[in-house]
């Protein structure tokens, strides 16, 4: 898939105030600092569509972005941000069940996890739940840059095969790199395959 076009649509305080239209959403999110506005500004080939930033945990609302006039890419707030107070965080994690749970649009989200790091409690409850819940996800691995590929590799197919004590099938994974662009290709034809199939 070619993206031609990429443009912000909407930010939402939550799931009612999402845009009224019935194009499929693909839903990125992970725990603050994942790299997660670089993934999406370098899938789109968009320097600035989602805005960086040096502060983790920037992203406060559900955020609208339209591709090819087509599907809408959305940038969900990141969880397990530990400098917000309880009741904000609350609201967060509400905020992201709702929009889950709720929006029929969804057609898949993406999970993001620092291939740097060992399978951490709260990316693991989140993977669960979705799981659980029952919502088509697949998990994105990034910074695979900061690794060589045969380190990156296994890091990525250690952490899935933790899965399996209770997880009897995995979910699909990808290795990515926004620095180095690796696996843009693979995630678009992943989101263009669903398109397919759900008839988009």
């Amino acid at each position: 898939m070619e993206i031609k076009k990429s443009e912000f649509s909407l930010s939402s305080p939550n799931v009612s105030k999402c845009p009224k239209d019935t194009k499929a959403e693909y839903a990125f999110i992970g725990r603050s600092n994942v790299g997660k506005s670089s993934l999406i500004n370098m899938l789109c080939n968009h320097k600035n569509l989602a805005k960086t930033s040096a502060t983790p945990g920037k992203t406060l609302l559900i955020n609208h972005f339209i591709i090819n006039n087509e599907w809408y890419l959305v940038d969900l707030p990141g969880y397990g941000y530990a400098k917000r107070s309880k009741t904000e965080r609350a609201k967060l994690e509400q905020m992201i069940s709702g929009y889950i749970l709720q929006r029929q649009q969804l057609a898949n989200v993406f999970v993001l996890i620092d291939i740097r790091h060992e399978q951490q409690q709260i990316d693991r409850e989140f993977v669960d739940w979705l799981g659980q819940s029952q919502i088509p996800f697949a998990i994105v691995f990034t910074k695979a840059d900061k690794l060589s590929a045969p380190k990156a590799r296994q890091n990525a197919e250690e952490w899935m095969k933790k899965l399996e004590d209770t997880w009897e099938e995995l979910p699909p994974y990808f290795i990515t790199s926004a620095e180095k662009r690796t696996g843009r290709e693979e995630l678009l034809d992943y989101i263009d395959e669903i398109n397919k199939e759900i008839g988009k």
